[in-house]
């Protein structure tokens, strides 16, 4: 299951972690935020232990949202040593999302 990601629990599940990490920001209003949901769900289940797969709801947390300039959801950023390393912006097929995440795994 997705790590659910607020305000106060980002910056130690996320930055402090030392793991890649995989974050859909997403509100519940947001057809396509919805459509992806169960993509990251089973990008969580295949990637346990080896990167953090989160979620973010930007109306419950809008300091994160906020402190990296989200507009347009669902945005999914790709965090690795505490820094951004990727972003995808709108939905995509999971083959696109395991790419990314691939290629800061190794």
């Amino acid at each position: 299951m997705a790590t659910q990601l607020t305000d106060s629990n980002f910056k130690e599940t996320v930055l402090d972690s030392g793991k890649v990490t995989l974050v859909d920001f997403w509100a519940e209003w947001c057809g396509p935020c919805k459509a992806i949901g169960p993509m990251i769900e089973e990008i969580s289940k295949e990637y346990e232990g080896k990167a953090i797969i989160g979620k973010v709801d930007v109306d419950s947390n809008p300091e994160t949202a906020m402190k990296y300039g989200i507009r347009n959801i669902p945005t999914i950023l790709f965090i690795k040593g505490g820094q951004v390393v990727d972003k995808q912006v709108g939905a995509v097929p999971k083959a696109s999302l395991v790419a990314m995440l691939n290629k800061h795994l190794s």
